[in-house]
């Protein structure tokens, strides 16, 4: 388990590690994917069965087909959903490998006391704290 500390710079630490810019980018994908209604209630959809077409979320989410196909562009460009072509059309299932990144972020915080008080520090007073624990 990982534990979040604040420093005063643009990656965030867990524990020792630094998220990296491309991690941070996929983290963002992720949370992009996930951040409409629509679809969280196709990704909802998508839980109750193993796969589908596409005409089946469309009648089930209640939208146009053309912006249901844009909802689930962005969800596989986020990886969260694959399209498996079955012509003439696609089955659409989860790909619960692709929330591991954003999984890491968030238990991270969630572990972290919610009365912990963090200071903010640079990254050189935070490395000499880390090495004077070692």
């Amino acid at each position: 388990m990982y534990r979040l500390t604040a420093i005063c710079r643009r990656d965030i630490m867990l524990d020792q590690e630094t998220i990296t810019q491309h991690e941070a980018a996929l983290i963002a994908s992720i949370a992009k994917g996930l951040a409409h209604p629509a679809r969280i209630r196709i990704v909802s959809f998508l839980l109750s069965r193993p796969g589908c077409i596409g005409g089946d979320i469309v009648d089930q989410v209640g939208l146009a087909q053309s912006t249901v196909s844009e909802h689930l562009r962005i969800l596989k460009d986020s990886e969260i959903v694959q399209g498996t072509i079955e012509y003439p059309r696609i089955c659409y299932s989860l790909n619960p490998a692709a929330l591991s990144p954003i999984r890491k972020l968030i238990d991270t915080i969630a572990a972290r006391s919610p009365d912990s008080d963090i200071e903010c520090r640079t990254a050189d007073e935070h490395a000499l704290t880390a090495t004077s624990i070692d």
